[in-house]
């Protein structure tokens, strides 16, 4: 079989994370097939849909790595072939004309309840053919009476539903606008869909939609309904791709932590696109709901904050900082920075305000940091630990380690008394890295401009020791 399988987004929103699994499952699995990924924009919904929406999904797909092989098809394009295949419906005697009022549609419905049924239409219209000229109607499609239908979907396994829990449900409206469960099917069908992979809210609509492919003589594709993710919410996972990438995540790490939602490859976490559409297959895709944990995406994201070259992540960072103010190209010394300050951070959002003091032309000093490490006994080793620095012409982690080492030997001063002194002078505060590190990161000049006013701040907090 040739695997064409689709993904259908509604314009109606943003692409979340809910979405972003769906479209990605198709796409890997179109890709570890050898088949083919097709884009379908739902935009029947005329009132909610809007082409900006259109614009910021298919910027997400771009983004995230996941463009389609065919489309993006419109259904509002594609008006002319439900119609087709409503007319032929009729003709067939698989649907009918059904020309009942609201009115007793509710009186029908106010019945059934009462009577402890379910509110299902009455079929009255099924077989007649009376109709009465010029009044509105609504084109129903014909269920079968008798049986049941099964499905082997591809992750909730064998599925029955009896018939007599299906309604003789709507096509199309008294307007003549088809409805989302026919034009599914006719899109499906007509695209030539082999697989269709979806949430498992549309479980019940497969069993609705199954007699519309008999009844137009197609074969009905193989189903696969995924597992609904717990935990979404407006803060967590129900946001859009964009604002993820705007608080900073990667489109690695999305894609990574997405995919884990429902799927697992032995105990990988960490998993790139290529390796994705290797491993992807429906036999370890699970039936139960996974729950979006933000704590583990953020895990995930500082993993691929890791992996990437410092190179790479320096360009993917500048954006950040520019949006920030600050005014940075990508060179070797931001490349040093993003080196040196990566394992920080989970986003890129708190690496750049982790990394804000190499940007800054300002220092303020933390007073609890001060208080607790600016001391009378460590003030003579401190200015003469500058001193040599000034002194010192090449500027790298070695060399001034063995600059802080020949003074903290010569003054009998623990590591701490010389490098919180130091952190403090250079970032204001004593949480930095490596400090070795931090020092020859720093542009030379800037740093021994910062380490000679910290000097005089040290001077001004004890006295001229």
């Amino acid at each position: 079989m040739t695997v064409r399988v689709r993904f259908a987004p509604s314009p109606t929103g943003y692409l979340h994370m809910g979405g972003v699994r769906t479209g990605l499952f198709n796409y890997l699995f179109a890709k570890n097939q050898g088949g083919t990924f097709v884009l379908r924009v739902e935009d029947t919904d005329l009132e909610r849909s809007k082409p900006e929406y259109t614009e910021v999904i298919l910027d997400a797909m771009s983004w995230l790595g996941m463009p389609p092989d065919e489309g993006p098809y419109y259904q509002t394009k594609r008006f002319d072939i439900y119609h087709e295949k409503i007319e032929e419906l009729l003709a067939s005697g698989h649907a009918y004309k059904c020309f009942s009022t609201p009115e007793e549609l509710e009186a029908d419905r106010e019945k059934a309840l009462a009577e402890g049924r379910k509110p299902m239409y009455s079929r009255k219209w099924r077989d007649r053919s009376d109709y009465p000229e010029g009044e509105p109607f609504v084109v129903r499609i014909k269920m079968p009476l008798e049986g049941t239908i099964t499905i082997t979907d591809m992750v909730q396994g064998t599925v029955t539903v009896d018939v007599k829990e299906l309604d003789d449900f709507i096509i199309a409206r008294s307007d003549g606008s088809p409805t989302y469960n026919f034009v599914v099917v006719v899109d499906d069908a007509t695209m030539d869909i082999s697989h269709v992979i979806r949430g498992n809210d549309h479980l019940n609509n497969t069993f609705r939609q199954i007699p519309v492919y008999r009844a137009l003589g197609y074969e009905p594709p193989t189903f696969g309904h995924l597992p609904l993710i717990d935990g979404l919410s407006k803060r967590k996972g129900s946001m859009s791709v964009q604002a993820y990438r705007e608080m900073g995540f990667l489109k690695e790490a999305i894609v990574n932590y997405v995919s884990r939602l429902g799927w697992s490859h032995g105990d990988q976490e960490i998993f790139t696109m290529e390796e994705l559409e290797q491993y992807f297959g429906f036999d370890h895709v699970g039936r139960s709901s996974s729950s979006f944990d933000q704590d583990k995406f953020l895990w995930v994201n500082a993993e691929w904050m890791k992996r990437l070259a410092p190179e790479e992540l320096a360009s993917r960072w500048l954006p950040y900082l520019k949006e920030a103010g600050y005014d940075v190209d990508v060179d070797e010394r931001l490349i040093a920075i993003t080196a040196l300050m990566r394992d920080r951070a989970n986003t890129m959002v708190a690496l750049t305000e982790a990394s804000h003091y190499f940007f800054s032309d300002e220092v303020t000093y933390d007073e609890k940091a001060s208080e607790k490490w600016l001391k009378p006994g460590g003030l003579p080793g401190f200015r003469t630990l500058v001193e040599r620095l000034d002194a010192l012409s090449d500027w790298t982690p070695q060399t001034i380690e063995a600059v802080y080492k020949e003074v903290m030997a010569e003054f009998e001063l623990g590591m701490a008394k010389v490098a919180q002194p130091t952190r403090i002078a250079l970032t204001g505060a004593t949480n930095s890295p490596s400090v070795y590190e931090l020092v020859a990161t720093f542009d030379r000049d800037v740093a021994l401009a910062r380490l000679k006013k910290g000097v005089t701040y040290y001077e001004s907090r004890v006295g001229d020791a």
